[in-house]
């Protein structure tokens, strides 16, 4: 597996006459709608699996051997042509095995999905998951829920040997996340009665593995209300047979303030609940200012504390499936424009834009002008920041990642994750 860095004047048929892969290969595995149209500065992710090897002056079986770093023996069982002294002649075509991988470990991998989501995106992911999140039961002050169209996922998760889970939120129907509906069910014993019934309910019938708890911008005051709430909850899932995640924001300490941090209390989640999501992104977001979406130097700090109140094995870090697209200069109240990380090269490429990679936050990003001569800064995903995630992974000993979401296509991702990690199956 490798890594390279278009450069100015690259071809996809030179990059694959390089490397012994088909440009076709290439292509498909990093999302090229274009092969032709390469952007410099864009990594390509190169895996040759058997590749073609056509035999120069003075090879042999044990210097192929060393420039591919596969055994000699492996060498002579996929040619069986080749002599039993090993003698290899100039000209000869011979197959070169995929090298070992040594992975890393096993982790567990969460994906979040809608129930609008493209099903035929969520199916070339869905064997590389542990567990699909189909987001979300909105939960009403009363303890009631919204419907969804959850059953066709629930069935392709469980057909894949993927864990549903069943996620409730907060989120005001047709708007957002609401604080008054969150303490509403913190604070009022029946609501919360009818919320856990309800609950229960619905995954019996729907046949969830589940439950995941996404209440976020909850009143500082209702802290320890949430926290109740977390326990009894939790206690009458665990009864039932059923496994508890919580979302949490990315913290740097206890102390931390902010409406959106004040309630989540790392260290009682990491004791009372199976497994702990950390948001680790948004740092860039949709209505902020621009920066990298999950720069790798915040997403340390936000481990670097939760490791020390929350056990490692319970830690899934957020990973973000996305890029944001702002016009410059920003301006307060302005948007970004959300796409995919695919979609984030097309855009460079038809902007006419070079790719840059910020070493700090290990995030690529690019500036262009566009048609009314305004400037936009682009910060994105690609196979060399989510290499630098998934090594903190194995670095922090966590329990493995949850992606926001696994509704856009990123084939990259997902073949850099598999050669580095196998991935766990609960079902």
């Amino acid at each position: 597996m490798a890594v390279y860095v278009v450069k100015p004047s690259d071809s996809i048929y030179a990059i694959s006459k390089a490397f012994g892969v088909t440009p076709e290969r290439i292509a498909a595995d990093n999302g090229l709608d274009n092969p032709t149209q390469l952007v410099v500065g864009q990594a390509l992710i190169i895996n040759p699996g058997q590749r073609v090897y056509l035999v120069k002056q003075g090879d042999t079986v044990s210097s192929v051997s060393k420039q591919y770093g596969v055994s000699q023996s492996q060498i002579m069982q996929a040619n069986p042509q080749i002599s039993a002294n090993g003698v290899l002649t100039a000209g000869q075509t011979i197959m070169i095995p995929a090298a070992p991988v040594n992975k890393l470990g096993t982790i567990e991998v969460n994906g979040y999905v809608f129930p609008t989501s493209d099903m035929q995106v969520v199916k070339n992911s869905i064997n590389s998951l542990t567990y699909l999140s189909i987001f979300s039961y909105e939960v009403r002050p009363d303890g009631s829920l919204n419907s969804i169209d959850d059953d066709k996922w629930i069935t392709l998760a469980r057909s894949s040997k993927v864990a549903p889970i069943m996620v409730i939120t907060n989120i005001r129907e047709g708007s957002k996340f609401n604080s008054d509906i969150g303490h509403s069910i913190l604070t009022d014993k029946t609501a919360q009665a009818n919320l856990i019934t309800n609950v229960t309910n619905t995954l019996k019938a729907k046949n969830y593995y589940g439950l995941n708890i996404d209440f976020e911008y909850l009143y500082q005051y209702d802290k320890q209300s949430y926290n109740d709430f977390i326990q009894t909850i939790t206690n009458s899932m665990h009864n039932l047979g059923y496994k508890i995640f919580t979302a949490l924001a990315p913290k740097l300490s206890a102390a931390q303030s902010g409406l959106l941090y004040e309630a989540h209390d790392y260290a009682f989640h990491g004791k009372t609940v199976d497994r702990v999501i950390l948001m680790t992104y948004e740092w860039g977001y949709l209505a902020g200012p621009p920066q990298a979406v999950a720069p790798l130097d915040q997403v340390r700090k936000v481990l670097d504390y939760a490791v020390t109140v929350i056990p490692r094995d319970k830690i899934l870090m957020g990973v973000p499936n996305y890029g944001y697209d702002w016009a410059l200069p920003y301006k307060k109240g302005t948007l970004a424009k959300t796409f995919s990380n695919v979609e984030a090269v097309n855009r460079a490429n038809s902007n006419h834009a070079d790719i840059k990679y910020d070493p700090v936050a290990a995030s690529p990003y690019y500036t262009y002008y566009d048609s009314n001569k305004v400037q936009h800064i682009v910060w994105f995903e690609d196979v060399r920041s989510i290499r630098e995630k998934l090594l903190l992974v194995n670095e922090y000993g966590l329990a493995g990642i949850s992606y926001w979401t696994a509704e856009r296509p990123f084939p990259q991702n997902y073949i850099i994750l598999n050669s580095m990690y196998n991935i766990a199956k609960v079902i």
